[in-house]
Order: structure tokens, then sequence, then C-alpha cells
């Protein structure tokens, strides 16, 4: 086959593939920018006849939309920072330190990924409940402190800085800490912000388990608003898209913007690791 036709039909089923993705979004934000009862009508419109801000109107002034987005970005701000530092320093000390029972206890971490997260959900809600962390933020963010795939991705990762360079550090006197920060972070950087993306996307969109710890409605995320939007508002259906527009925007914006170093430290850790 001729590789430029070849090329040119690569090229035109990835964009198929891509315009099969984005149609739906595209669609979304526009129907949520029509009037009411519009996008109800057959067939339905692609584009808004009289384009409107009407719906994200309501949506902030009657369906409270706004407390529910600061709820999403303090409980997913806080479990992406959290998560940071606790996968950071959990995945230099199985990569880089040596303790009795290291390759053992990482074996089991990496052992316990192969059961669902779904099993552990009751004994969790137990011990929160009789932590008393139930219905709170913390409740929320705690599980969501340290996480086995990060842990992992950070040992990974760190396993190719030279152990040269640490013992060098360590002849001149610097204490473990000081290694730690001054030239694994440094080095690290990459990944840092993999993490930090891959965990905020998670939080922001986990549906579950808000669902389960979360029983008052002033401490719901966006994604359990957007449920209980579409079961009181079941036959609004610009109103319910513009609640997923606020949903998914957000953090749309934020992987675009960091796509590039996201991509970089998933793809460098990967080989190097």
């Amino acid at each position: 086959m001729n590789p430029r036709l070849a090329r040119w039909l690569v090229n035109g089923a990835l964009f198929g593939c891509a315009a099969v993705a984005v149609l739906p979004l595209l669609w979304m934000l526009s129907a949520s920018l029509m009037p009411a009862g519009s996008a109800s009508s057959l067939p339905p419109p692609l584009l808004p006849a009289q384009p409107t801000l009407d719906n994200y109107r309501a949506l902030f002034a009657r369906a409270g939309m706004g407390r529910y987005l600061l709820n999403s970005l303090v409980i997913s701000g806080a479990i992406a920072a959290l998560a940071l530092v606790c996968n950071l320093m959990a995945g230099y000390a199985f990569a880089k330190l040596r303790f009795a029972g290291r390759e053992r206890l990482f074996r089991a971490l990496i052992g316990a990924l192969l059961i669902p997260a779904q099993v552990a959900m009751l004994p969790l809600f137990l011990l929160l409940k009789y932590a008393g962390l139930i219905n709170s933020y913390a409740g929320a963010i705690v599980p969501g402190m340290a996480t086995l795939f990060g842990i992992y991705l950070v040992r990974e990762f760190a396993r190719s800085v030279p152990d040269e360079l640490l013992e060098a550090a360590r002849i001149d006197g610097a204490g473990e800490w000081r290694i730690f920060v001054q030239i694994m972070l440094p080095l690290l950087k990459p990944i840092m912000v993999t993490l930090t993306v891959f965990t905020f996307l998670a939080a922001w969109n986990d549906f579950m388990w808000p669902l389960i710890v979360l029983t008052g409605q002033e401490h719901y995320t966006l994604p359990l608003a957007l449920a209980s939007l579409a079961r009181e508002h079941s036959e609004d259906t610009e109103l319910m898209m513009a609640g997923s527009v606020v949903t998914v925007l957000p953090v749309l914006v934020l992987y675009l913007a960091l796509q590039r170093h996201y991509l970089q430290g998933l793809l460098l850790g990967s080989v190097k690791g």
C-alpha cells in the first residue's frame, strides 16, 4: 500500500474516533445554552436557535451548584495534596531506603491491587463511623490520602535515580530528609505533576465513595449533586446539560493545561522503570 495513502487512512480513522468522542460533549455544551424544552424536540437541534445563560443562572441560584462546586474543589484538592505527599514519601522509601521486609511488603501491596475497591468499602465505612468521620469532609478525604497505584508509580520512577547520587550526598553529611527534599523532589517533578493530575481527576469524578460517606446534602460533591438534579429535574434536559458542563469543564481545563507534563511523567516512568 502507498505510504501516503496509509497515512491518510490512519489519520482519517483517528479523526473519526475523535469526532465520536467529542461530538457528545459539544452537543452537551450546545444544549446547555438552549431555552427550556428546546432540546427535547424531535429531531433535537444541534445548535441553539437563541443562546441563553438562563440554565446556568438557575443552576447556581435554585440548585445551589456553587456550594457543590466548592465542596468538590475542597475535597479533590485536599486528596490530591495529601496523596502527593504520602505517595512520594512511601514510593521513595520503597525505592531507595533499605529496611527489613521491604520487598515482601511491596509485593503484598501490589497484590492488594487485585482486590476490587468495592470489597473494602464496608470495613472502611465502619472504621470511619467509629472514628466519627461520617458525613464530613474528612470522611471523604482520608481514604484517598495514599493509593497503591500512586506508590507504585513513584517507586518505579524513583528507581531510575542513580544510587551513587544519594550515596555521595550521604558521604557529604546530608540526612535522609535533606536528600529527599533537595535531591529527589526536583528529579521527581514530572511524576509529581502526573500523580497530582491523576489523583485530582479520580477524586473529582468519584461517585460511589462520596455517595456512601456523605449523607448530608450540604457536603455533596458535583457528581452527587448532578445525580440529585437528574432525579428532581428528569425532564429538564437543558438544566441537566448545564450541570454536566459545570462538572466536566474544570477537570477538562486542568487536564488540557497539564497534558504535556502528565504524559511526560507516564512515559518517563514506563521507560525508566
